[in-house]
């Protein structure tokens, strides 16, 4: 079989790697592989910084109406292409053809928002501050920004969270794809070049090591970072990047937790935590993995979690009739699997246990069933590290202040949920939560476009946040101006009345 080695994107061009070192890139479904990307060199990132900044002056220089016209036919591109796109995420991450879809569908939302640029722009202005002097703040692009992107989300992230609201703003990226499904995000580069027209090096695009990444935390071209990706790697790039006075948005690790109470609409908390915890198999950082369950239902509620799961379709990402597809890879397979076995060595009671699942047809695929453990108690790691895989953890709480001690103790807090009927108590849930994202019987309380994706804790590094108006300022800086303006025909009398009066003190 023959597997098409990718190249990397500078300049509007596509390149092959002077390097000897490929990185596989396979089909979840059926555990083979499709292509291969290169590990870039650290001359070949800087190019693509450089090609960047060369472009920068003359991007940014182009009115905002020019760039918007520019933001609403690449938006329209996308959605001609949308179900190639999905299909192609589809194969490389292992996402339900529903869940690729929106994937893409959330690149699609931040490009409408992107569209809105010249009002998001819009500075601040006062007349007469003093006598005479007016002042106004305008918003201005801050040149070449890089984005480090994770693999649970090819599309949206790189060209959702990072992209749209960059160039829109008149800057101009580098992003480091995820080398595991690096082929959603390359796909959508080209038709960015061929399709929408933009100018080239607008946005440039390498594979590479973690140690080539590195150059964008310290190289003084690139402004401003932004990295989805584990805790202790956006710890140390926050660090790295902020000592040499870069912007960070560092969107990090989650161990989402739901609070159920006895007074909830049990089937319908029970339909949405199964669609947040194992949507996408679980490879995303809202969803929810710990249910805080009180005592009263808890055993009703168990048994009606189990009963939903065991109902999902397990299989090929591709087949429209399943519900659950594959993990990522076989490394991410047997650590999600590791996990599990480590639930069981700490004592939690496991009530389904996915791991010996076999799909006919793909029985070399990364498939990892719905999994349950029950009676999770404090200081048991599963509880309390982000396991990144289709496993739901229950924790028993008496009552709602027991529960919600419980889920504010947890180092992460990207996002919380409850489940109630009592106002009360989401009030209260609401005003009281360490969670940057609140859930009032809603199971992905994930914001649309025009908020930011707030995460709290260890679950983020940084001042500003991803999208929303947050992201418009992460990408702008402030420039304020004070003008005064002289009347020349008042200066003029003056100085003839001067030279007058000048003259009659003389004689």
């Amino acid at each position: 079989m023959n597997v098409e080695r990718k190249k990397y994107c500078v300049n509007g061009e596509w390149h092959l790697s002077k390097t000897d070192k490929y990185m596989p890139v396979t089909d979840s479904s059926t555990g083979e592989m499709i292509a291969e990307v290169p590990c870039c060199t650290a001359e070949e990132v800087e190019s693509a910084i450089a090609s960047a900044q060369e472009a920068f002056p003359a991007w940014s220089k182009l009115s905002l109406s020019q760039r918007t016209q520019m933001m609403f036919k690449w938006r329209n591109i996308l959605i001609e292409h949308l179900e190639e796109l999905t299909l192609l995420c589809a194969k490389e991450l292992g996402k339900t053809l529903a869940e690729a879809r929106g994937d893409v569908l959330k690149a699609i939302e931040p490009t409408e928002h992107a569209c809105s640029l010249p009002t998001l722009m819009q500075g601040d202005a006062s007349l007469q501050v003093t006598t005479g002097f007016d002042t106004a703040t305008y918003r201005m692009p801050l040149g070449v920004v890089a984005g480090i992107v994770p693999f649970n989300f090819p599309a949206m992230i790189p060209w959702g969270w990072m992209v749209p609201l960059a160039i829109a703003s008149g800057n101009t990226v580098v992003l480091k794809a995820s080398s595991a499904t690096p082929l959603t995000a390359m796909r959508i580069l080209e038709l960015f070049y061929e399709e929408g027209g933009f100018p080239k090096g607008v946005v440039n695009l390498v594979t590479c090591s973690r140690k080539e990444a590195d150059i964008f935390l310290t190289d003084s071209r690139v402004k401003a970072v932004t990295f989805v990706g584990t805790t202790g790697v956006g710890k140390q790039i926050y660090s790295t990047a902020a000592a040499n006075g870069k912007r960070v948005q560092a969107q990090c690790e989650a161990k989402n937790h739901a609070l159920v109470l006895e007074d909830a609409d049990l089937e319908s908390a029970a339909s949405a935590i199964i669609n947040s915890t194992y949507g996408c198999a679980g490879m995303r950082c809202m969803a929810l993995p710990v249910i805080v369950v009180q005592e009263s239902i808890a055993d009703t509620f168990v048994a009606l979690l189990k009963e939903k799961a065991m109902a999902m379709k397990v299989g090929c990402a591709y087949d429209p009739e399943t519900n659950l597809g594959p993990v990522v890879s076989a490394e991410h397979k047997t650590k999600v699997c590791d996990w599990i076995q480590k639930g069981i060595d700490e004592g939690a009671e496991l009530v389904l246990d996915g791991r010996n699942v076999t799909v006919p047809g793909f029985e070399k695929g990364f498939f990892v069933g719905p999994t349950i453990f029950d009676h999770v108690k404090p200081g048991m790691t599963i509880g309390d590290r982000e396991i990144f895989g289709p496993v739901t953890l229950i924790k028993r709480v008496k009552n709602f202040e027991e529960g919600l001690a419980l889920m504010n103790e947890n180092p992460f807090a990207n996002g919380s949920v409850i489940f109630t009927q009592n106002g009360y108590y989401a009030r209260e849930f609401e005003f009281r939560t360490d969670g940057g994202m609140v859930g009032i019987n809603v199971g992905i309380p994930v914001p649309s476009a025009y908020f930011p994706f707030s995460g709290n804790k260890d679950s983020f590094f940084g001042d500003l946040h991803v999208l929303g108006k947050d992201g418009v300022r992460f990408y702008t800086r402030a420039k304020t101006v004070t003008k005064h303006w002289y009347d020349e025909t008042a200066r003029k009398k003056k100085k003839e009345v001067d030279t007058w009066e000048g003259t009659v003190e003389r004689i």
